[in-house]
């Protein structure tokens, strides 16, 4: 099974929004700043489809990007619990759902500075 997938960032800058195939409106919406609309949104679909690898990629994206560190982690890993599912981020690229989801996670681990 595939899924459509926006890339609204190139893929290692993590938390990428995906597209959902029948309603590009959250991605969009994140696209814009429109976190709040977004999210409301994404949780009207995930009652829906709530195993859906992009929508909780995006819900993890807005957690992400308004500071929910805990919750996009969560997110994430939950993707990371599931099948891997290639995703198509633009026309000619594609991604797993893994290697999106652990690039996010990578995204929220602290930089550790140390002073010589």
């Amino acid at each position: 099974m595939r899924f459509v997938a926006l890339a609204v960032l190139p893929l290692i800058a993590a938390a990428l929004p995906a597209q959902a195939q029948e309603n590009p409106a959250a991605p969009n919406l994140i696209t814009q700043g429109s976190y709040e609309a977004a999210e409301a949104r994404l949780m009207r679909e995930l009652r829906v489809h709530p195993d859906r690898p992009e929508l909780l990629l995006n819900l993890a994206a807005v957690y992400a990007r308004t500071g929910r560190a805990d919750a996009a982690r969560s997110l994430y890993t939950r993707v990371l619990s599931q099948d891997d599912v290639l995703m198509d981020l633009t026309s000619d690229r594609t991604a797993g759902s893994h290697m999106i989801a652990s690039a996010g996670l990578t995204r929220l681990q602290p930089v550790q500075f140390t002073a010589r």
